[in-house]
């Protein structure tokens, strides 16, 4: 497809010298070049779609990168990426070594942080920009948030503590979704058109220059109208949450209409104080079936932009957990439902509509979740809280604190551990086995089959009296052996109990050791494969169960740092044991986006990575 205006801009100041008459067509383009590329390779479409003119005018407006722009959590950048010079890059995005989903500074001196998990974008801003002043280095911090980010406490924090600040930040809200405001009134958007022309900004500069300047009552008088005014405007407005923390306050203002939000970002630059700006749109806009249902086109894989229809898959381990979750709210009265903002991705959505009454989605909020859960413990229901498990890492010090220290019976259940894929680094799954093993009195199970995860779930309803996690993977069940069968025990070995070498795994990864020992027969060399239903505590068993092993391999599609392969190892270690002990996992580094697949060959954890170290003896 051909992208005439596109094609002109290697960079933001590209941009700013087409006509203002081109801008409009030139949105068009990039929306044309999202459903192209994003059909293929899959992505974040519906909030892309929204935010094409919001990011058009922000370049427009700002001189990146002398302005330092954050989009938070990096789902609505496509069009940042294409306004700096990655245009010809696009059709390479989510893949191995191209460009990725989010935001990251290595990429392009255009982005300023990482950005993956939201909530984070003001905070950042704010240092930048005292940053700035503090070095003396020119511009301003510009933070774009969504309004699903406004749920998470970070945002509080940020708005607290810069509200106080006198620094050049710019915080944009990208409401395309709720009402944050009440003030969507005719009145309200009339005086929002005056207060942003020039001429009234000029006028009211030149105003208080001359009130101030008379003598003995000049800065009396000022007050007294400044305070005159803030009691109007709140009565027109009726309050505004960020100017009690100290923002100055523009809009709300449709996001579509680049006539109007040019004027209003213009009149941003022009403050010497935080603003902001809180800004309409439509999610998916300029494509139907994302406008008419934005939450399935939130992130899609490959699709058909005719249709708009995408390949759905099998049923997956998320779809399992919310049938099983059904299942026994219907029969348990105390069984209730937790999300941080993720009800379809966790497989909540069927509870949501059955048992509404039972079902808390808390929005960003992960911490917030975790004790929230506690407390409906404590009062005797048996909350779950559905998790991804790169999310969960928010809610630590929660679980420590306010769940396990108490011995309270939430269940954490822990979506995405392991490999994610293309959402590279900030979406891995791969540090929650680690630091779930350093907390004192909580269970943790790895379902590696669908049987798997409902034995887990069915144990962890029964502990009454400890936390337990059950973590699965992302997408469907992996192949097993057509003998396989879901045994109620902590460990289970398959094949001999007298081998010379034991495969040690769990969770999905137990797939692949099985395809490694067959490969491993073809050759005459005999494997057993130990899969581990618990990690946390591991079974005391485990030693006396390995001690007629001369090689043991332990492989983890986890951290290798901490571990269950390193405390394992620690068992064997202190109960004396004398053969070999190779531990394979997650090195000292994050990992980058690509598929499954490749991940795992990388990392050595597939199948013919695995029977190749065994048969070498590493």
């Amino acid at each position: 497809m051909d992208y005439p205006l596109l094609r002109q801009i290697q960079s933001p100041e590209d941009l700013k010298q087409l006509a203002p008459e081109q801008l409009p067509s030139l949105c068009g383009e990039i929306r044309q070049l999202f459903l192209h590329t994003l059909s293929e390779t899959g992505g974040h479409l519906a909030s892309n779609l929204g935010a094409v003119e919001l990011t058009v005018a922000i370049h427009r407006v700002f001189r990146s990168p002398e302005d330092a722009i954050i989009f938070d959590v990096g789902h609505q950048c496509y069009t940042h990426k294409l306004l700096t010079g990655r245009r010809e890059q696009f059709s390479t995005l989510r893949k191995e070594n191209g460009l990725s989903g989010f935001m990251r500074p290595e990429e392009s001196i255009h982005d300023p942080i990482v950005t993956g998990h939201s909530s984070n974008s003001i905070s950042a801003a704010l240092g930048i920009a005292q940053g700035k002043r503090l070095s003396g280095q020119p511009g301003y911090a510009v933070a774009v948030v969504g309004d699903g980010a406004m749920t998470g406490g970070m945002i509080y924090e940020a708005l607290n503590n810069a509200g106080r600040s006198k620094e050049n930040l710019v915080v944009i809200l990208n409401d395309n979704k709720m009402s944050i405001s009440k003030n969507m009134g005719a009145l309200a958007r009339y005086l929002t058109v005056i207060r942003t022309r020039p001429s009234y900004y000029k006028f009211k500069k030149a105003v208080e220059r001359m009130v101030r300047r008379l003598p003995l009552v000049g800065n009396s008088l000022y007050n007294s109208l400044r305070n005159s005014k803030f009691l109007l405007k709140n009565a027109i407005y009726h309050s505004n949450i960020f100017e009690s923390f100290g923002f100055h306050y523009l809009g709300p203002v449709d996001g579509h209409d680049l006539n109007r939000l040019i004027p209003v970002l213009e009149r941003a630059r022009e403050e010497e104080r935080p603003v902001l700006i809180h800004v309409s749109t439509v999610k998916g806009k300029g494509y139907h079936f994302a406008e008419k249902d934005p939450g399935a086109y939130h992130g899609v894989p490959a699709f058909d932009i005719e249709t708009g229809s995408y390949a759905a898959g099998g049923p997956t381990f998320s779809d399992l957990f919310g049938q099983l979750l059904c299942e026994r709210a219907q029969k348990d009265m105390r069984v209730c439902a937790i999300t941080a903002a993720m009800t379809s991705g966790t497989g909540l959505s069927e509870f949501s509509r059955r048992f509404p009454e039972r079902f808390f989605d808390v929005g960003i909020a992960e911490e917030h979740a975790v004790t929230f859960g506690a407390g409906l413990a404590q009062s005797g229901m048996r909350p779950v809280f559905a998790v991804y498990s790169s999310f969960l890492q928010r809610g630590y010090d929660q679980i420590i604190h306010d769940v396990a220290i108490q011995g309270l019976p939430l269940i954490l259940a822990v979506d995405r551990a392991g490999i994610v894929g293309e959402d590279g680094e900030t979406h891995q799954g791969l540090f929650d086995s680690a630091f779930l093993s350093a907390i004192p009195g909580i269970t943790v199970y790895a379902p590696a089959s669908f049987s798997d995860l409902r034995l887990a779930f069915d144990k962890a309803m029964a502990a009454d009296s400890h936390p337990t996690v059950i973590r699965y993977p992302k997408g469907r069940e992996p192949e097993l052996p057509a003998d396989y069968q879901t045994v109620d025990a902590p460990f289970v070995l398959y094949g001999d109990r007298q081998a010379e070498c034991v495969l040690v795994t769990y969770g999905r990864l137990f797939s692949q050791a099985c395809k490694a020992r067959a490969l491993l027969a073809e050759k005459g060399i005999p494997l057993a494969v130990l899969k581990l239903n618990r990690i946390k505590p591991l079974p005391a068993e485990l030693p006396t169960e390995l001690s007629g092993c001369g090689r043991v391999f332990f492989f983890e599609e986890g951290m290798q740092n901490g571990g269950v392969g390193e405390h394992l190892g620690a068992m064997l270690l202190e109960a004396g044991y004398t053969g070999q002990y190779v531990n394979i996992g997650i090195p000292d580094e994050f990992v980058r986006q690509s598929t499954v697949a490749s991940a795992l060959h990388k990392y050595k954890l597939d199948a013919a990575s695995m029977a190749e170290i065994i048969s070498k003896g590493e």
